[in-house]
């Protein structure tokens, strides 16, 4: 078997683990969405939503990741290199796209995480919300 055989099928499979994540991602959250519906509990949607977003961006980075694979070490050509770029374009976008959908903030916005909660304090010092607090308040730790 030659090297661009090997490397076509290596990508084959990305691309249909990149499809397997998004198939199975989007049934496990329709599972648990449809358990928290038939229960009751709390709301439905935007937990769904997110999750399915989730998913989608997990599975597009597997397809990229296929697509750089075939192109790069199967038939690096211009033209081929070309088309790459504008699926990486594409698929960017969504990726943007998506997670400003499901988080709210564009991805290199830091201080929330997915879900909106604020982000864990670094070790060591309390939280910048703590010392906010602390000096709103009046009062100066102790040192």
């Amino acid at each position: 078997m030659e090297f661009s055989e090997i490397m076509e099928t290596v990508g084959k499979g990305v691309d249909a683990v990149g499809v397997i994540v998004i198939v199975v991602g989007a049934i496990l959250a329709t599972v648990v969405a449809l358990a928290q519906l038939a229960r009751g509990k709390g709301p439905v949607y935007r937990p769904y939503r997110r999750q399915l977003g989730r998913t989608i961006l997990l599975g597009l980075e597997f397809l990229v990741a296929a697509d750089i694979i075939r192109t790069v070490a199967v038939t690096p050509t211009f033209e081929s290199v070309g088309v790459l770029a504008i699926i990486v374009l594409i698929r960017t976008f969504l990726s943007f796209s998506l997670e400003l959908e499901i988080t709210g903030k564009w991805p290199w916005q830091k201080g929330t995480d997915a879900d909106g909660m604020a982000a864990a304090p670094p070790t060591g010092e309390g939280s910048s919300a703590e010392a906010s607090a602390e000096a709103g308040s009046g009062a100066h730790p102790a040192r």
